[in-house]
């Protein structure tokens, strides 16, 4: 029967994911790899907080597969279950209790048996905050007062140091509060840490080495010819997204001369879509109006080598953290606000409704421009 819906990952798959996150690499990097999207990868990491789920094991003390056939070959061969016992060296009732729960003398089979014995151990034990109701209400309020586990942990021991049940780990707290089907601690006490994450990272996680959050061999602001920042000649933009919600985005571009605006629809977010959409709109334009373009270091511009190749454009960079360095485009998407507010899905609109937007946008008269429109005046700068 076909499968519905989205497809899940496989048990193999998921401990893959697992392992990439304790290594420190980014949902992103991670959904690329798993070539899943990345809100199927934030979804099963956000099930259990970012903590992967202790590998399960056999107990030494439980049948082994080996046992279990050595019981189907005895059935087999007419043994009695206290000779089956005798053989495998576990006691009778041991045996009885295995064959009788999984179909009696005449349909017992080893490799069902086993299957089922693996299913049937999944019962996980409940966790000392979800049995201890005073030590769940300690912690509960320590919370609520912005302590950390840490603190709570050590409080713990020093105020009550002769009652173990009132003492757990600060690992045990965190666990509790991102694990939320353990059902103990409410979710809400998560946003008292300080760092306000949803998901736990590794001690060991690092951004050492990723390329993530740079962009590789960008061209700074610095290097920027003087000519661009007078003005005097059209060409020169500026680009950014604007943001929207459920991982919605536009690209937008301003000319800085004229203030004219261009909207460009962005499917996704990665770098590559990015670029090639932007390319495509940037080649719709005159030769002499593809001058260069300033972005900001947002890791959805670190394709901007094939951008620059694509679109025929040389590509400059702000510094870290200086919008006002692009201060023309910023200005820009507090105007496209009045259109796109925060926390709309942006997807919604079509290239055609972004072309609507910035035609009006490109009409209205600016102060700057001395209340001409940027259509008006880019005009001028092509004569």
């Amino acid at each position: 029967m076909a499968q519905r819906g989205r497809p899940g990952l496989s048990p193999r798959r998921k401990a893959e994911l697992s392992k990439r996150w304790r290594a420190g690499e980014s949902v992103s990097d991670i959904a690329r790899a798993l070539e899943k999207n990345v809100g199927s990868i934030f979804g099963v990491l956000r099930l259990r907080g970012g903590i992967a789920p202790p590998q399960r094991k056999r107990s030494h003390r439980a049948l082994t597969r080996g046992d279990r056939e050595e019981i189907s070959r005895g059935l087999a061969a007419g043994l009695s279950q206290r000779q089956i016992a005798v053989r495998i060296g576990r006691t009778p009732s041991t045996v009885s209790r295995e064959v009788s729960r999984n179909g009696a003398e005449t349909r017992y089979r080893a490799d069902g048996a086993d299957e089922k014995a693996w299913d049937r151990a999944k019962r996980p034990k409940k966790c000392l905050l979800a049995t201890n109701h005073k030590l769940r209400a300690v912690v509960a309020k320590k919370l609520q007062a912005q302590w950390s586990p840490q603190q709570i942990s050590g409080w713990l021991k020093t105020t009550f140091p002769k009652s173990p049940d009132l003492q757990i780990s600060h690992e045990a707290i965190y666990q509790t509060l991102f694990v939320q089907t353990r059902g103990a601690l409410k979710k809400e006490l998560q946003y008292h840490l300080r760092s306000g994450r949803v998901l736990r990272h590794a001690r060991t996680a690092t951004r050492k080495g990723q390329t993530r959050y740079r962009i590789i061999d960008a061209v700074s602001i610095s290097d920027r010819p003087p000519v661009i920042e007078d003005r005097s000649v059209p060409g020169h933009w500026e680009g950014d997204l604007l943001c929207g919600a459920r991982n919605s985005q536009i690209a937008t571009l301003v000319e800085r001369t004229s203030r004219f605006t261009l909207l460009v629809k962005v499917p996704r977010r990665d770098a590559l879509t990015v670029a090639k959409a932007m390319s495509k709109q940037i080649r719709s334009l005159p030769a002499k109006l593809r001058k260069n373009v300033t972005l900001d270091r947002g890791p959805e511009f670190a394709a901007h080598k094939k951008f620059s190749v694509s679109a025929n454009v040389k590509v400059y960079f702000c510094d870290p953290q200086s919008p006002w360095q692009r201060g023309t485009n910023e200005n820009t998407n507090r105007l496209l606000r009045q259109y796109f507010p925060d926390g709309m899905d942006l997807s919604q609109f079509s290239q055609a409704d972004l072309n609507r937007v910035v035609l009006r946008l490109n009409q209205r008269p600016r102060k700057t421009l001395y209340y001409k429109t940027p259509a008006s005046t880019l005009h001028e700068g092509l004569r």
